[in-house]
């Protein structure tokens, strides 16, 4: 196996949630965190529509350790702004209790268009997650081989949800699935599992005909829970909950970059991968949303179904061979880890804390913690 570390360049962005430190709710106020933090981190935060939510962009890493020696600063130095103004970070795909009806939206002539466009569904997009950029390379053949790995990873898609999942509760109400988020997010147009494109030339072509034809003005309206980015020289993973510690981010990211790795090497030699349907890698999809690791693996290609904790030892079994030359082995190892795990994911903790307390507080106050595991304060 070459050496690949410096060839699969990572990018993560966070969806926070800005809660008040008294009342655990969420609070509508991003606008005066980004007017205090513009010094500090630039254009790397950022707002959503509802000014509850506080996006972090990271610089762009060449290995999975520099990620995390990055990451944790930043997530120190944003918990220490956020602090300044009566709130704190929470990592969670939605809030278990807090309603989008009483959330502030944010200005600007961006947010005017997708409320004027998308009215009460983008109003009550309440949601918050996990993306992560693998670096795929700027030459026309990296496209060529970047769109017949993004052809072939949807196919775990569902693995990384499964991963992740960390949304069981929407407005006070515990919904029964792992990630409810997921179910929010398809409200959208362009959004869920994509289909597979033979080219990078048959995709573009596919994002202009819809700016022609006035469906989107650019290609980053199309929010499919994995795509191309159209900017960017990048797979964009975007199915995931955001996870409920920076380590399970690392983890996920890792896996994310090892994916992608394993297939281009795949692919540079010929070898065939199963290109599947979008709606086989659906059916999947499904059981992860409602059930995460506890769900059946459907195995379209080996006709059999199996338990996804065995689906995703699995694919960590297949992406082995890369995680050497990538620097992960920590980050593998820890989701081996979790696959024996009986606390399960951060959906499974929350339920956990809901079932033994009945106090949502209680879950927001745990999530809190989790959010800020293992990281250092910074002073000055």
């Amino acid at each position: 196996m070459p050496n690949m570390s410096s060839n699969f360049t990572l990018g993560v962005e966070e969806e926070f949630q800005l809660v008040d430190t008294h009342t655990g709710e969420l609070r509508s106020c991003a606008p005066a965190i980004l007017a205090r933090g513009y010094e500090q981190f630039g254009e790397q935060i950022t707002s959503e529509v509802l000014q509850a939510t506080l996006e972090l962009t990271s610089d762009v890493f060449p290995t999975i350790e520099v990620a995390r020696q990055a990451l944790s600063v930043s997530r120190a130095k944003l918990a220490k702004l956020v602090a300044q103004e009566g709130v704190a970070l929470m990592s969670a795909g939605t809030h278990p209790s807090s309603s989008w009806k009483v959330q502030k939206r944010s200005e600007g002539e961006r947010y005017d268009e997708l409320v004027a466009e998308y009215q009460d569904v983008v109003l009550s997009d309440q949601i918050f997650g996990l993306h992560v950029h693998v670096g795929i390379g700027e030459s026309a053949r990296d496209h060529e081989i970047g769109m017949k790995v993004f052809s072939q990873a949807r196919t775990w898609l569902p693995h990384l949800l499964a991963l992740s999942t960390n949304a069981p509760f929407w407005e006070g109400r515990y919904t029964g699935l792992k990630s409810y988020r997921a179910v929010q997010r398809r409200r959208f147009p362009r959004t869920g599992i994509p289909d597979a494109f033979a080219s990078w030339s048959d995709y573009e072509r596919y994002v202009q005909r819809l700016v022609a034809m006035g469906a989107i003005d650019n290609g980053k309206k199309i929010w499919w829970d994995m795509r191309p980015h159209i900017f960017f020289p990048t797979l964009e993973f975007r199915i995931c909950d955001m996870p409920a510690t920076l380590e399970d981010t690392l983890a996920i990211a890792a896996l994310c970059q090892a994916l992608v790795a394993k297939l281009t090497w795949l692919n540079e030699r010929g070898r065939e991968v199963p290109v599947l349907s979008s709606h086989f890698i659906e059916e999947n999809e499904w059981g992860a949303m409602r059930y995460g690791l506890d769900a059946r693996w459907l195995d379209f290609t080996q006709e059999r179904t199996i338990s996804m904790r065995a689906a995703l030892a699995d694919l960590l079994d297949f992406v082995d061979e890369v995680v050497a030359e990538l620097g992960s082995r920590k980050e593998i190892n820890y989701l081996r880890a979790l696959l024996e795990d009986k606390r399960g994911t951060g959906a499974d903790q929350q339920i956990a804390v809901y079932k033994e307390s009945g106090d949502l507080h209680r879950v927001v106050s745990f999530l809190c913690a989790q959010t800020m595991q293992g990281i250092q304060s910074t002073e000055g």
